[in-house]
């Protein structure tokens, strides 16, 4: 009997070990003990997590709570409750001011996918200076806003070169003082604006034309489909990631425009060009009312969370639709 069982043991054991060395094939040793720390665990990204809360959400609160009283900046304050917001909306020059944001942020939008597009789409040929091109329409992108805007008015200027190029073809009539008027100053703020981004919006609709099937668009053709045609029905549905990321970085932007038009016209003619940015910064550091600054910047903040959420939900794809 104990022969029987010795021979059993030996031949399990056998048994168990040959299994293991055909099984993984990995040689068999002390098991390593669970780390204390694993990657992914969402506790690495709590420093970040409080620092994005301190710094943005916090200032944001504490900003909010500000824009309903008359602080100064310095000393004691009073809760004057919505008296600072009836104030914006019924003096004409802070009135104007918003309407004047809109108008830039409208067009600008407009401009810039427009023809960011069209540069996108010529550029996206197999043309051999393609690369070139697109450096060059890039390049206004990386340069400083106050530069750019110090340059053009220059070229803004009665004596600069614009009115000199105009009478050298013979259209002396057309010569102006364009930053003086009110009119031409609104369009000359937007004229730069949409200069210095027309590349960023032309690269990002680029990487969008990367990803279209070019199998596609020749189906396309064969049935007989045009040029606009294919790209109303291929090109257009496949960009439509690229075209909301677009008009979202341009929305905000052109809403909170600040640097170009405090370099070219400080908020003139006669506040033509004034916007709630520059009468934020005015308000608050030149006139040292930072309750009411406080209460322009919340109008801003919400204008800007109100138009990026419509133009996300108009520029979703259809397979958000039809969840």
């Amino acid at each position: 009997m104990v022969t029987v069982v010795t021979e059993t043991s030996v031949n399990k054991a056998t048994s168990s070990s040959r299994r293991a060395a055909a099984g993984s094939g990995r040689a068999s040793g002390p098991r390593r003990a669970v780390p204390l720390i694993k990657y992914g665990y969402w506790w690495w990204a709590l420093p970040a997590i409080l620092l994005v809360l301190a710094m943005v959400y916090v200032t944001t609160a504490s900003g909010a709570f500000f824009a309903f009283t008359n602080w100064t900046g310095i000393g004691s304050f009073d809760i004057t409750g919505i008296a600072n917001f009836q104030r914006i909306f019924t003096t004409p020059a802070l009135s104007g001011a918003l309407w004047h944001t809109l108008v830039i942020a409208a067009a600008f939008v407009i401009l810039t996918n427009l023809f960011g597009l069209l540069f996108a789409l010529a550029l996206n040929r197999t043309l051999k200076s393609r690369y070139v091109l697109r450096v060059l329409l890039f390049m206004p992108v990386v340069l400083s806003p106050i530069a750019v805007s110090y340059i053009w008015k220059f070229v803004f200027a009665y004596n600069g070169p614009l009115n000199a190029i105009l009478g050298a073809v013979g259209l002396g009539s057309w010569q102006h003082t364009w930053l003086a008027d009110p009119v031409s100053a609104l369009v000359s703020v937007i004229v730069v604006m949409v200069w210095q981004n027309i590349g960023l919006v032309a690269v990002i609709y680029l990487a969008g034309l990367a990803t279209v099937p070019q199998e596609l668009e020749e189906a396309a053709a064969l049935d007989g489909a045009g040029l606009w045609g294919r790209f109303r029905s291929v090109t257009l549905p496949m960009i439509r990631p690229s075209l909301a990321i677009a008009t979202t970085l341009m929305l905000v932007q052109g809403l909170r425009i600040f640097d170009q038009i405090m370099a070219l016209t400080n908020g003139g003619p006669f506040g033509a060009t004034e916007t709630l940015a520059t009468q934020i910064y005015k308000q608050t550091f030149t006139y040292g009312q930072f309750g009411f600054g406080a209460a322009l910047a919340l109008v801003l903040t919400v204008i800007i969370l109100v138009f990026a959420i419509a133009q996300q939900y108009a520029t979703r794809s259809r397979d958000d639709v039809s969840r």
